[in-house]
Order: structure tokens, then C-alpha cells, then sequence
């Protein structure tokens, strides 16, 4: 068991925790990433990256974060194969942070990156097909379904807006739901019900996805809701849009929470109500949830760490001046 001190203590990777890390490294904050169970992030069980900028051509997700974890090291940041159990922020900094390892971390400030992961439905062929015509995100993979027949699952916020965004690549875009009303809001229904692209299946639930002879989707496994009637439905891409599960059960009690469970920061900004405590990334964001914004409020983190240190640097000079 050991004790490792850093000015800037990032839990979590990914983008944002990644990009929290080269920045607050160029700052010689000498940061420790502490990796978590899933060392990059979501993106590390993604295929095909079309949407990240500085890439013409389509990258591979693993690859594009072992290049982010790569920089982050080069530049002089710390990568700590730990998962954290335990934190201790309410007295503020220094903040004290104990891995499943036993070490100890204690980090003048601290950076929340944990992220969040997807809600699956747990079917047969869910996972098997995932980046071969099952996925959790249409603005991600939606431009791979171009002028194909794309369904989406779910009856919120989420899978509506989904839907709707699948008819900027789609004219055949079906909404399964296992009831007979959605929850999303009246003016996204409208919208819904508005589009000559979509069409909606009630009372349903998805029971398998099934694969093609080319090792793709191909079609849904569906059953009935109310009369157990079992059906199948066609499909070239089905995106699971039931919500997302911030990783935040560490901190609860610790920091403010919405309903959803993400972390709540002053608008515009990642810092939270404890000074010298930040979140960026998927755990605080439940509306975009991209890597490009996430990697951006990992690098506002890292200034705003910076900044607060500069102020307890200079409160610190202040005080021993006056003595």
C-alpha cells in the first residue's frame, strides 16, 4: 500500500479525463489519472469514430483513446491501473481518494471523469451485435445508416429525439415501445407524430436481435405486450435508447445529484459546490454526451483546477506576508 500526492487527481478516463490530464500536465500539475475498471471510457468498446474532429477518414474508438491516454503520458501525467472505492471531499482540499488496491491518493484538487454507461435491454444477440447494426448513440452511428431502415427503442426524451434525428439519414425510422403512450415530452411527440419518416409500433418489447448470413443485424425478435403475440420486423440498425446510468455512486451524499443521478455543476462551468472539486464529461452531462464535448469540459476542468490553485497559492503568499 502506498500514498501518491498530485496537485490535480483525475478519477475516471476517457476524453475527459484524458484531455483533463494534458492539460493540467502542461500546467506542471502533475496530474494522476486513477483508470476505473473501463481505462478509456465508452469509446473503448466503440468501432467505427466518424465524428471526432481532426480525422478525415473513419478512426477506431480503442485507438483513438490509447492515443489520448499516449499524449496524456507524454506530456507527464501519471496512469494509475486502480479502481477507487472511497472518497473523502468534505473537508476539503487536500482531497483523499482510496483504491480497491489499498493505495491512497491525495490530490490538491480533484477531477470527476467516471462517465456514464448506456442502459441495455440484456437480450439475446444485444451485445454480439453491438457495432454491427445494434448500438446506444444515433448521433453517433447514425450516419452509417444512410438510406437504410434504422428502429429505435424506448418512449423518452431519449429515444425521441433519436428517432427524429435518424430522419436526417433515414425515411424509414420505426419507434418501438413496450406501452401505449411515450413519457417524452408533448412538443418532441408532435414532432414525432408530424414526420412522414416514422412510424410507431405500442406494446412491444424487443426479445432478440438477430443476426443475417453476413453477421449483421437483420431483423427483430418482438413480443406483444398485452396479447404475448410474437412477431419479427426487419431492420438494418436498432439503437437501444432506454437512458444512461451516470457512475456517480461514489459521491453520493458527498456532492448534489439531479434525478437521473448525474453531478450538479454551476451552469457553464465544471466546477461543483465544493471548491476545488470538478466534473466534466458524462457524468455531469445527460443532454450531449459526445466525446468531442466531453474532451471540452475536461480541459475546462484542468483550467479551473489550475485557477483555484493559483488562488491558494496567492492567498497562501498573502498570509505569510502579513506575518
Amino acid at each position: 500500500m502506498a500514498t501518491h500526492h498530485t496537485k490535480m487527481l483525475i478519477i475516471g478516463s476517457g476524453p475527459a479525463g484524458y484531455s483533463a490530464a494534458i492539460y493540467g500536465a502542461r500546467a506542471m500539475l502533475e496530474p494522476i489519472v486513477v483508470q476505473g475498471l473501463q481505462p478509456g471510457g465508452q469509446l473503448t468498446i466503440t468501432t467505427d469514430v466518424e465524428n471526432y474532429p481532426g480525422y478525415r477518414d473513419v478512426v477506431q474508438g480503442p485507438w483513438l483513446m490509447e492515443e489520448m491516454q499516449a499524449q496524456a503520458e507524454h506530456v507527464g501525467t501519471r496512469m494509475m491501473w486502480d479502481t477507487i472505492v472511497e472518497v473523502d471531499i468534505a473537508k476539503g482540499s487536500p482531497f483523499r481518494a482510496i483504491g480497491d488496491s489499498g493505495d491512497e491518493y491525495i490530490g490538491d484538487t480533484l477531477v470527476i471523469a467516471t462517465g456514464a454507461q448506456a442502459k441495455w435491454l440484456g437480450v439475446p444477440g444485444e451485445q454480439e451485435l453491438g457495432g454491427k447494426g445494434v448500438s446506444a448513440c444515433a448521433t453517433c452511428d447514425g450516419f452509417f445508416y444512410r438510406g437504410k431502415k434504422v428502429v429505435v427503442i424506448g418512449g423518452g426524451n431519449t429515444a425521441v429525439e433519436e428517432a427524429l434525428y435518424l430522419t436526417n439519414h433515414s425515411d424509414d425510422v420505426t419507434l418501438i415501445h413496450r406501452r401505449d403512450e411515450l413519457r417524452a415530452e408533448k412538443i418532441l411527440q408532435e414532432r414525432l407524430f408530424a414526420s412522414d419518416k416514422t412510424n410507431t409500433l405500442w406494446n412491444k418489447t424487443v426479445s432478440a436481435f438477430v443476426a443475417g448470413d453476413n453477421g449483421a443485424l437483420s431483423h427483430l425478435e418482438l413480443t406483444d405486450t398485452v396479447t404475448g403475440e410474437r412477431s419479427t420486423l426487419d431492420a438494418d440498425g436498432a439503437f437501444v435508447a432506454i437512458g444512461h446510468a451516470p457512475a456517480t455512486e461514489l459521491f453520493k451524499g458527498k456532492l448534489p445529484m439531479d434525478d437521473g443521478g448525474y453531478l450538479l455543476v454551476q451552469p457553464g462551468t465544471p466546477m461543483t459546490e465544493i471548491p476545488g472539486v470538478f466534473a466534466c464529461g458524462d457524468v455531469m452531462d445527460h443532454t450531449y454526451r459526445q466525446a468531442v464535448t466531453a474532451a471540452g469540459t475536461g480541459c475546462m476542468a484542468a483550467l479551473d483546477a489550475e485557477r483555484f490553485l493559483a488562488t491558494l497559492d496567492f492567498a497562501k503568499n498573502e498570509a505569510e506576508a502579513a506575518e
